[in-house]
């Protein structure tokens, strides 16, 4: 009898680790579904007998001591009939065939927009790199004018069965059909453009109606816009991830727009009416007389359109008060004058607000 170890190709001191890699690697070489050889059931019964000796400790441990670890008997203990079963046979069953049509996979893309574009929306349009439906075979990998046939071998259940001798006797085996793949059908003539999957690569233009009031970061989701399936499976899904560039003017405090104003001190005292530029083109302000650095001033419905539900945010116009720093003598006089004026005013200490309890607010 063929000493175990050197049918399994494995060291006498192998791990039961080593010895269970090499048994599975002999397995699918010989098992008969994939070995038509002569020779290769009786090969295939000796890895197998050699691995329920070996991967049983107490019959190993006979054998190494001189015992045949024969086939009579079945010296007690479990020998790996379960791995064996689920690992070479599918754990049995014929599942029926699969489909040949597989979803297309997502994708995700990266559009960069303005700050004025974010606030009123935009439909822009780019060119992609993606996989389109053939248009010779129309999805179904046929060359035109013919037609995916059923399998000879499987009878188009996509699985084939075999009568297996073992040391429990006959054992029916199931395992996905080696010439279909397991489909139940096969492809006589592939179409030649696209090589039989249904779809090649293509440029093609992709419309994006970008609604208002989306924020940096925000994706977007383009239900079956992707990449085409394989075999006329369904399309992928493309994902927009907005990218907001930053304005030179205005900033965004969620869906209010906000800009600082420079004001000139004499309109600041004064108060004044005046047109800022704007994303809506200009617009009115009112500056009050003796308007302070810091103060805001609103403008109803030209911030951000809001993203969900209508109407807009507001525009924030915060004011920055200038004090003049070059004065001619005229100027200056009559700066002297007004200070002459306003000689009560001294610079004083500015007291900071407290809570009700008086704590700092500042802290």
């Amino acid at each position: 009898m063929a000493d175990h170890y050197e049918v399994l190709g494995v060291a006498r001191d192998a791990s039961a680790d080593e010895i269970k890699k090499a048994y599975r690697k002999l397995a699918r070489e010989l098992h008969p579904d994939v070995n038509p050889a002569e020779d290769a059931q009786e090969r295939f019964k000796l890895v197998t007998h050699a691995y329920e000796v070996l991967s049983d400790e107490d019959q190993r441990r006979n054998y190494d001591m001189g015992g045949q670890g024969g086939f009579n008997g079945f010296p007690g203990g479990n020998f790996g009939f379960g791995d064996i079963f689920d690992t070479f046979f599918g754990g049995g069953g014929g599942r029926g065939p699969r489909s040949r049509a597989e979803r297309g996979q997502d994708a995700l893309l990266r559009v960069d927009l303005t700050l004025r574009e974010v606030t009123f929306g935009v439909q822009k349009s780019i060119e992609i790199d993606t996989a389109v439906i053939c248009k010779t075979c129309n999805g179904t990998t046929c060359q035109p004018g013919t037609s995916p046939k059923t399998c000879d071998i499987c009878r188009g259940a996509g699985q084939v069965q075999r009568e297996v001798r073992s040391l429990l006797g006959n054992i029916v085996t199931s395992q996905p059909c080696s010439v279909c793949k397991g489909f139940g059908q096969v492809i006589p003539d592939p179409c030649v453009d696209c090589r039989g999957q249904g779809r090649v690569r293509a440029r093609r233009n992709l419309d994006l109606n970008i609604p208002a009031g989306v924020d940096d970061g925000l994706r977007l989701q383009l239900s079956g816009q992707g990449e085409a399936g394989y075999a006329g499976g369904p399309n992928g899904d493309i994902y927009i991830e907005v990218q907001v560039r930053t304005d030179e003017v205005f900033g965004r405090d969620g869906d209010d727009l906000t800009c600082t104003v420079e004001v000139p001190l004499h309109d600041a005292v004064l108060g004044r009416h005046t047109q800022i530029e704007t994303f809506d083109g200009p617009v009115d302000i009112n500056l009050e007389p003796g308007v302070q650095t810091g103060e805001t001033i609103t403008v109803k419905g030209k911030g951000v359109g809001h993203l969900r539900g209508t109407g807009r945010g507001d525009l924030l116009v915060t004011v920055q008060v200038m004090t003049p720093h070059k004065l001619d003598s005229k100027q200056k006089e009559l700066f002297k004058k007004l200070a002459e004026l306003r000689s009560a005013d001294t610079v004083t200490l500015r007291k900071h607000k407290t809570g009700f309890f008086g704590k700092d607010k500042r802290r």
